[in-house]
């Protein structure tokens, strides 16, 4: 296979879940450089139509679908829209999550709970069971689910968080066990400590950002970016034998035990 068509995406449709900002932006334009036409998702359509817009201002092909994974009918209507427009899903991306309790987990509460294991452990399953038949159909697909290496190692003030993505990489695991005879691929990405608006409070804060850059190998936080190439990867034939992996993108935190001045 030549070098070009190992990243090519041409005719290839990905739908992208948290796409409006941040790494699910980076993923679904990075996606549609490639070629694919991406379906860009998040909760309200106002947000997901500037990165729709702007991925086809510039020569690709995108399509705004709002879904708030908290709901099940509208995960439901996400996939069936895709399929509805273009007939086919071959990349999934499952990149939205929630945490509405930052602590330890002796304050959290049940509704706190319910909403973090529902938005990024259950209802991922339920999108991935409404997808993954017919990629299994042509057998070909490449699942992505955007975990965290916070499912690691333990926190004292990400807890349940990373219960939850501790919780993805088994989804995975299991997913790409099940579906790997019709060629389906199931994966995880963890990033490390990446500058998005939903990590502010882990970056935003000097002390914060200080201590974390002190352990991080490459003396810095990730960018959504950093992130883009490693879905590029596992979505393009460049991964096809890459299945059930949890792929750290951490810039080397997970690694170092050192501070480095």
């Amino acid at each position: 296979m030549a070098y070009r068509d190992l990243f090519d995406l041409q005719g290839r449709v990905a739908v992208v879940t948290g796409s409006s900002k941040g790494i699910g932006r980076a993923i679904a334009e990075t996606l549609a450089e490639a070629g694919a036409r991406v379906v860009v998702s998040s909760r309200r359509l106002e947000s997901c139509r500037p990165v729709a817009d702007a991925i086809n201002a510039a020569g690709g092909e995108a399509a705004a679908v709002p879904c708030h994974m908290s709901h099940l009918d509208q995960v439901r209507g996400l996939a069936e829209a895709a399929l509805e427009r273009w007939g086919r899903i071959d990349v999934l991306v499952c990149n939205a999550a929630v945490n509405p309790h930052f602590g330890p987990m002796a304050g959290v509460t049940e509704s706190a709970w319910d909403k973090i294991l529902a938005t990024n452990v259950k209802h991922n399953l339920w999108l991935c069971n409404l997808v993954l038949p017919q990629m299994a159909e042509r057998g070909d697909g490449s699942v992505i689910i955007v975990s965290s290496i916070g499912g690691l190692k333990g926190h004292d003030t990400l807890g349940i968080y990373a219960i939850s993505k501790a919780a993805d990489h088994q989804l995975a695991r299991n997913l790409a066990v099940e579906w790997g005879r019709s060629n389906v691929r199931v994966n995880c990405i963890a990033p490390g400590l990446v500058r998005t608006d939903f990590a502010r409070k882990l970056w935003e804060d000097p002390d914060r950002l200080r201590e974390a850059v002190s352990t991080y190998p490459l003396g810095r936080i990730g960018e959504p970016e950093d992130v883009a190439g490693a879905a590029l990867l596992l979505a393009s034939p460049a991964g096809r034998f890459i299945t059930g992996q949890v792929l750290v993108v951490d810039g080397g935190a997970t690694i170092s035990s050192t501070r480095y001045p």
